[in-house]
């Protein structure tokens, strides 16, 4: 294993740390900054925001650059956010650097995917993005426990000063130990090119795999703190403790996912797809009972974690001429999913559906997925046979 990735993954860590931290924080902040929990809300949904549009627009006015360079850039960019948030004097200027970190998170992820693939053999290509995704997600389990319990017992801005310091380590990291692309990973492309990779059919099918499927997910985690204590009957206290068994799943889940989409890719997109839309499904109907939660909360997890690697990885070989925009789309399409999903859960709720209602809501999302991914399965094998049969007549004309 490069020890490149590890540089990577730390940079990883520092930004899913930064994503997810400040909901245990959010009612101190509201509180320093005396401001109602709607307006602290949008720390939270502003940065989600931000990173779809940041993956895109940034990655696009960097694709002439090296990528290299572009990562170190983008984790100077998460320090001044952070920074910013630590020293912030209005909720205005915490606001600000909310947007300015998030910014550098789709791009760094969207062009560290390619960075990472570039660093291996092509059949360990899912395992490299797999590896770097893993300080994504053990920030969920170990980060934003110690983050929250950091920030109550220090206050909320010494969080902050410490995930500064992650991104200055991170950044000391990337300068040491990621190498310069060598051979065709040198080669940058104009930006009409990245954008030619759109044209691709299967590219567009992926980017709705993503969607449907992070979107099925993370719309029944947005609501999961109201399902333990509301349905399963868990206590407050231990809500933090459960979410670590979640975390445990989307590291578990990453891992083994990347490993089995190194193997055969489609199909392991295919296989965890509809493990998690059996698992939200049973998760709905068994939320009351307390041993079956905590089960399927890791299931969870796992089975929505385990597609990040492949889904990935699959529309880099399709975009394989111009992958950087469209991997960083990919990271635009989780967080467009995550929103996606949080608002139809949100709906549901409000209509009266009760608190599992979500969660029949992302066994739908992610069963719409499931079958957007057989489609594109269908059709990729249709287009590789007349390939093979055009070929053939080639061969046979020749």
């Amino acid at each position: 294993m490069p020890i490149g990735l590890l540089a990577l993954a730390l940079g990883g860590f520092g930004i899913g740390l930064t994503e997810f931290v400040i909901a245990g924080l959010l009612p101190q902040v509201a509180a320093d900054f005396q401001v109602d929990e709607a307006a602290a809300g949008w720390l939270i949904s502003g940065y989600a925001l931000s990173v779809a549009a940041g993956a895109i627009l940034l990655t696009a006015a960097v694709t002439k650059l090296p990528r290299k360079q572009v990562l170190l850039g983008l984790m100077v960019l998460f320090i001044i956010g952070n920074l910013v948030s630590a020293l912030a004097p209005t909720y205005s200027i915490m606001l600000l650097g909310r947007i300015v970190a998030a910014l550098c998170h789709g791009a760094f992820f969207g062009i560290g995917s390619v960075v990472a693939a570039n660093m291996v053999e092509p059949r360990k290509r899912s395992g490299a993005i797999a590896i770097m995704f893993t300080g994504l997600t053990l920030a969920n389990v170990l980060g934003v426990p110690f983050g929250t319990f950091l920030g109550q017992a220090a206050g909320w801005r010494s969080t902050f000063w410490a995930i500064t310091g992650i991104g200055v380590i991170a950044l000391i990291g990337i300068i040491a130990l990621v190498p310069a692309p060598r051979g065709v990973a040198t080669a940058q492309t104009s930006l009409r090119t990245e954008f030619s990779a759109f044209r691709s059919r299967q590219v567009w099918l992926s980017l709705i795999v993503t969607v449907l499927g992070f979107g099925g997910m993370f719309g029944a985690f947005t609501y999961i703190a109201f399902i333990l204590t509301e349905v399963s009957g868990f206590a407050s206290a231990t809500v933090p403790w459960l979410l670590i068994l979640f975390g445990v799943g989307t590291f578990l889940g990453n891992i083994l996912g990347g490993k089995a989409a190194d193997r055969s890719r489609d199909r392991t997109i295919t296989v965890f797809l509809a493990g998690l839309s059996v698992v939200l499904t049973a998760f709905a109907l068994l939320a009351a009972n307390p041993v079956a939660t905590v089960i399927l909360l890791t299931l969870m997890g796992g089975f929505g974690f385990g597609t990040v690697p492949g889904l990935q990885t699959r529309i880099m070989h399709f975009a394989d001429h111009a992958p950087t925009l469209a991997s960083s789309s990919n990271i635009a399409a989780f967080n467009v999913g995550n929103a996606l999903g949080a608002w139809l859960g949100g709906i549901t709720i409000t209509a009266g559906l009760g608190y599992t209602s979500p969660l029949w809501v992302g066994a739908a999302l992610t069963l719409a997925a499931l079958v957007v991914m057989l489609i594109a399965l269908r059709l990729s094998t249709s287009a590789g046979r007349m390939s093979r049969a055009t070929a053939s007549k080639t061969a046979a004309a020749s």
